[in-house]
């Protein structure tokens, strides 16, 4: 029996299975067996480092897409007094949230029907729709900051199709979650992510310098310069990747990831480390000239944030590997409860460079949460297969309802994103600072500490004994 590598004419010769084994096309793989030591070393392992690395190619792209406006909107805000900004623009504090916001829900809604196009069309060929699918937000971009008469309304709309680059997360990764053994997902998945999260700190980067190069701001070249890249990813993933027939399934695994109440608990501690980061992200840039009047470190600094919480989520899928998710989870909502309140002591105190610190740590430990959440949920539903009789199909199935559950619960944590510069908008028109909003959120990471302890730590719990 031979598996052949869609890109290579050549055979690595396998142990056969009990089942022929066809093809439907050079990119498509039935016989895919990575818990098995001698498949994965000779034939998985190359095969599925190759589709990771173009999974998280495509994947930053989209993240950075995402995160546009994140960058773009603060040189579109009045300064001191209305002043219209260097762009033409005039927004309001809670208008340039709005922007940031919307992306953010709309990518989280989009990641339930991301998550369903995995086992319809396939992990490969749904990349190539999902890359292409980034230019429409780009070119959208560059029109509508292009005239900054544009009705506001309108500018949401656009802004609003910037969500198909956070739709692009859910259906990466349930499909990159097929291509490795159960010991190596927590690396494999938090390099994946990370990959993608990067993409925000790029963009926060990179936007900055690419839109002021020549005379005045040209927000346009914001949207024209991810244009290529996008296309570039979606062929890539074209040439390079492959579809699995076992994630080619039919949908039903997926419906019936919802029926385990595990994955909602494990939904409500995404919205604290995901919902966090991607919340975070977005805001941070607009909290630094709104609250300090700092627009300069926004446009300069910013990126750090979400760079050093990307860099942590591999790492805290690596730990979670070793010690144990619900134990890294635990450890990194309370660090996310100690950044909050020291947050919250830098704004009563004016402290812009506190401020910034307690960001930093803040951003490492959603970081490191992503990456501990994400082992998690591949070990819990790896227990119910054992559970359930542990058979070799039986095994299968429970991975394909962890794969679907991860799209669940990557759309529904997205929303925290959603909500993050919501709750700053509404803080800061309220009360007139954000105070109010940091105090939600050291409360919200101590009762979110509190639920993994009794769903996942207990000792008296299915999942606590099992080290979960």
């Amino acid at each position: 029996m031979t598996v052949t590598d869609s890109d290579s004419t050549q055979a690595v010769a396998v142990a056969p299975p009990d089942t022929a084994r066809t093809h439907r096309g050079k990119h498509w793989i039935d016989d895919w067996r990575p818990e098995d030591p001698e498949f994965w070393s000779t034939v998985g392992k190359p095969i599925a480092r190759r589709n990771l690395t173009f999974s998280i190619f495509a994947e930053h792209i989209g993240f950075s897409v995402w995160l546009l406006w994140s960058i773009v909107v603060v040189q579109m805000t009045a300064g001191p007094g209305g002043v219209p900004a260097a762009s033409g623009f005039a927004l309001t504090t809670s208008q340039a949230l709005w922007l940031v916001a919307v992306p953010s829900g709309v990518g989280a809604f989009l990641r339930l029907p991301y998550t369903f196009a995995v086992p319809v069309f396939g992990g490969r060929n749904w990349t190539v729709v999902s890359a292409l699918l980034l230019v429409i937000p780009c070119l959208l971009l560059a029109w509508a900051v292009s005239n900054p008469d544009i009705p506001y309304p309108l500018l949401l709309l656009v802004a609003a199709t910037a969500g198909f680059g956070g739709g692009n997360f859910a259906s990466s990764m349930a499909n990159i979650s097929f291509f490795y053994p159960e010991k190596e997902k927590g690396w494999a998945l938090g390099l994946n992510a990370a990959g993608g999260n990067v993409g925000v700190a790029v963009a926060q980067k990179v936007v900055p310098i690419v839109v002021t190069i020549g005379a005045g701001v040209t927000l346009s070249l914001a949207g024209l310069f991810y244009v290529p890249f996008a296309v570039a990813a979606a062929v890539c993933a074209f040439l390079f990747m492959n579809n699995l027939s076992e994630a080619k399934a039919d949908v039903r695994p997926v419906w019936q990831s919802l029926r385990h109440a595990d994955t909602w608990v494990m939904s409500l501690l995404y919205i604290g480390t995901f919902g966090s980061f991607i919340g975070y992200s977005s805001a941070f840039p607009t909290l630094l000239k709104a609250v300090f009047g700092r627009a300069d470190i926004a446009l300069t600094w910013a990126f750090i944030g979400a760079g050093i919480g990307s860099i942590a989520r591999p790492f805290g899928g690596w730990l979670s590997d070793r010690i144990g998710g619900a134990r890294i989870t635990a450890l990194s909502f309370a660090m996310l409860a100690v950044g909050a309140a020291i947050a919250l002591w830098s704004v009563q105190a004016k402290n812009m460079p506190v401020f910034f610190i307690s960001f930093m740590l803040l951003f490492v430990s959603t970081g490191i949460g992503n990456g501990s959440t994400y082992r998690m949920i591949s070990k819990i539903f790896k227990i119910k297969g054992e559970d359930a009789g542990g058979s070799p199909e039986t095994m299968v199935y429970m991975r394909r309802q962890a794969a679907g559950a991860l799209g669940i619960i990557s759309s529904v944590g997205a929303f925290g994103g959603f909500i993050v510069p919501l709750a700053y908008a509404w803080s800061n028109s309220q009360f007139g600072n954000i105070k109010p909003a940091l105090w939600f959120y050291v409360m919200f990471f101590i009762v979110l500490l509190g639920v993994t302890w009794f769903f996942y730590l207990r000792k008296s719990t299915r999942m606590g004994q099992a080290g979960v």
